[in-house]
């Protein structure tokens, strides 16, 4: 298993980590209509969907191997005046007692690792998450531009490639699959909807597409 490596995000220079995502509108109604109130944002970033989720009304814990990230965020809910519970951890090792979420977001997360640190992550996830508990996960395509080009960048197993294009992400794990990988890895949960693939294009360079999948599933 590939040792875990963290965004370096004092490079960052998109101010879109720093505005939720648009899935995160429609997740913070459906949650709440069904009654869940204690969320977890595993791999936080700067902390965009934390600070929303707790705007919300959420009670927010936010984890991220990055100590930038996660200081970026203590400093953001504390001006905002939002109690957010923040930890600095490899989402291998959760510290977190089982059954103890009702819902998770892992926004471009647990990805960044290889096939045996993604079946460690969901395991994980599915240990901390309560029992009909919901997960929102997106994963990348093997349909992705840099899959299709692996011959490019180091391989270090069948599904994950090592990506160097921007600073930020230089030497981390990129952990690729395709809807059979997603019906076995999956199969300790129910599927809410069916796997959304998604497309970006770069406007610059439009063969440079990226695509990632949009899951939501609910702990058996």
């Amino acid at each position: 298993m590939i040792k875990s490596k963290a965004w370096d995000w004092s490079k960052n220079e998109s101010d879109q980590w720093l505005n939720p995502s648009i899935e995160s509108f429609y997740l913070a109604e459906l949650w709440k209509s069904k009654g869940f109130n204690k969320f977890l944002d595993l791999g936080c970033g700067l902390g965009r969907h934390s600070i929303f989720f707790a705007q919300n009304g959420y009670e927010v814990n936010s984890v991220d191997l990055s100590e930038y990230g996660v200081n970026h965020l203590k400093n953001w809910a504390d001006k905002e005046q939002l109690k957010i519970e923040t930890r600095v951890c490899d989402m291998l090792n959760l510290p977190f007692e089982n059954d103890t979420f009702d819902c998770i977001i892992a926004y471009n997360v647990i990805y960044h690792t290889d096939t045996q640190g993604f079946i460690k992550s969901l395991e994980e996830i599915k240990r901390v998450l309560k029992r009909n508990g919901e997960l929102f996960i997106t994963l990348i395509s093997k349909n992705t531009w840099s899959y299709q080009r692996a011959d490019k960048y180091k391989r270090i197993d069948s599904n994950t490639i090592l990506r160097d294009e921007h600073d930020t992400e230089r030497d981390v794990p990129h952990f690729y699959v395709d809807i059979e990988d997603i019906k076995e890895y999956f199969s300790g949960f129910d599927f809410i909807n069916a796997p959304i693939e998604q497309t970006e294009y770069s406007i610059k360079n439009p063969e440079y597409c990226s695509k990632h999948f949009n899951l939501i599933v609910r702990k058996k």
